[in-house]
């Protein structure tokens, strides 16, 4: 099979890129740099330096799917600049849509947020959660999924969206190199708390610690980049002609702020520097993941033991990767 993978640079994009290869498929990965990193691009891989929203330059028929990682993550920068929101993430979705169709491809995974939920006034979150999100960054991605949905049953479009809580991790190729998280600028905690362990950063900026939760930080559900990457290759497969389904990913075990930052602090034997700030506008609270029609529907298991074992993952992309 040949896939075009938007976004193939970054880190969730990169490692199923890499996944794809492995079990012997052909990869194009459509990326700017923008934020990504285009050295970390397989070889194997071609490489076309683009924007999303020329996606028309390079599909056409030879293609059997596209995976649509191609756009921004920072739910803070959202609040303050929010036309780079839409622009990128739904009216990049747009394009695609309109590329694909004029390719006559018909098979897309897009990745979506847990953010599209907002404040969840259940947990875990099931798929059939009311979606209210709280920053402009799940509002761009809710509005994307709408999108798809509309090409499905307009145009018998075969689409699924994974809705991502927290990657964290790295993935080791067959090869023994490691394939992880190296965002410009890095916004995720668990990269930011390495960094700073290692006393590479300075301090680490806590926002918000007066959360109706336990210990007062936001709890957050983390999910394996591998076990993440592995849903991608079975929801391709699970796609149908003139459906848009939905998957939530998650380990249905949410993790303060504090204790990841516990965590960290455990696996490389190294205090993490804090400094508190306030809290970023569009944080939710809490966002744990039901994570049960995955694995119903798609056949999905998770591979990663814990929080530690993930992070331990994470720490060793940062000294060797």
């Amino acid at each position: 099979m040949k896939y075009l993978v938007t976004g193939g640079a970054g880190y969730i994009g990169g490692v199923v890129a890499v996944m794809l290869l492995e079990a012997g498929h052909e990869v194009v990965v459509l990326d700017d740099g923008s934020t990504g990193d285009l050295g970390s691009v397989p070889a194997e891989a071609k490489l076309v330096e683009a924007s999303v929203h020329e996606s028309s330059r390079v599909l056409d028929e030879s293609f059997d799917g596209v995976f649509h990682f191609a756009g921004l993550i920072a739910a803070g920068e959202s609040m303050t600049a929010p036309a780079k929101y839409w622009h990128a993430n739904t009216s990049g979705t747009l394009e695609l849509l309109a590329a694909m169709r004029s390719a006559s491809v018909t098979r897309l995974v897009f990745s979506s947020t847990a953010a599209v939920y907002g404040d969840p006034t259940q947990l875990p979150i099931p798929e059939t959660a009311v979606c209210r999100p709280t920053s402009t960054y799940g509002a761009t991605k809710l509005a994307a999924d709408h999108a798809i949905a509309s090409y499905a049953r307009a145009h018998g479009l075969a689409a699924v969206s994974l809705r991502y809580f927290n990657v964290v991790g790295a993935y080791r190729d067959l090869s023994g190199a490691w394939h992880g998280e190296r965002h410009q600028p890095e916004t995720h905690l668990i990269p930011l708390a390495l960094a700073a362990a290692a006393g590479n950063n300075g301090p680490l900026w806590l926002f918000g610690e007066d959360y109706d939760t336990p210990d007062g930080t936001c709890i957050r559900d983390y999910i394996h980049v591998a076990d993440l990457a592995r849903a991608h290759l079975l929801a391709i497969d699970a796609a149908r002609p003139g459906e848009h389904d939905v998957f939530n990913l998650g380990n249905g075990v949410g993790f303060s702020n504090r204790e990841v930052l516990a965590t960290v602090a455990e696996v490389t034997g190294r205090p993490v520097p804090v400094t508190s700030a306030p809290r970023r506008p569009g944080d939710p609270a809490a966002l744990v993941a039901s994570a049960s029609r995955a694995e119903t529907v798609l056949g999905w298991s998770r591979h990663s033991p814990g929080l530690a074992d993930m992070v331990a993952d994470a720490w060793e992309f940062y000294r060797h990767g």
